[in-house]
């Protein structure tokens, strides 16, 4: 068995060798008026790494007869309609949770106020001198798809929704339009109520 004292010791000094080497190699004006030992971090430890040119995934195609890869195109860029003029009207979107008092003061359903414990996004879309027999509604899975022959909005919603189970509701006198969509969540099955 050897003796620690020895082996530590030319452990060290195997190691400031090592230091001293790659330090020397580094060393540049700024540091010069610095010690030896602040200088010195984890990375100065080992032999230097090698650098190796990796090629990105991103752009290596799959197919010959693919043009562009998944990560590429922007979520949602379908629906997007640049050549059309009309502007955009003011909008606001709140998320929704019903919650009781069960929720509220003992805890009892798990909810969180964050928005992935939320069960339905409500739109508020402010459309003035318009009629609810203007408005074309078409909702998709990310995206709501609102025109009008004043106004066009294409929304991104901020979690997918059930394009199905949802309602929409026109009030003339505030000349507002509210649509209500129920959210999916990725853990449903747990939450049926």
């Amino acid at each position: 068995m050897e003796c620690f004292g020895v082996s530590s010791a030319q452990n060290l000094q195997a190691l400031s060798a090592l230091l001293s080497s790659q330090q020397e190699d580094e060393e540049d004006e700024e540091s010069k008026n610095v010690t030896s030992f602040a200088r010195m971090d984890p990375g100065h430890i080992g032999p230097p790494l090698k650098k190796e040119n990796k090629v990105s995934t991103a752009y290596v195609k799959k197919s010959s007869k693919d043009i562009w890869s998944e990560e590429e195109v922007a979520e949602g860029s379908q629906y997007d309609d640049l050549a059309d003029p009309r502007p955009q009207p003011e909008y606001e979107i709140i998320l929704k949770q019903s919650v009781g008092t069960e929720d509220l003061f003992l805890g009892l359903n798990g909810k969180d106020p964050s928005s992935m414990c939320c069960e339905a996004i409500l739109v508020k879309i402010k459309l003035p001198d318009t009629k609810a027999t203007d408005v074309v509604l078409d909702v998709k899975e990310k995206f709501l798809d609102l025109r009008t022959p004043k106004y066009k909005l294409g929304l991104h919603l901020p979690h997918p929704v059930h394009s199905r189970g949802g309602k929409a509701q026109f009030f003339s006198e505030r000349e507002e339009l509210e649509v209500t969509l129920l959210v999916k969540r990725p853990m449903d099955f747990i939450y049926i109520q």
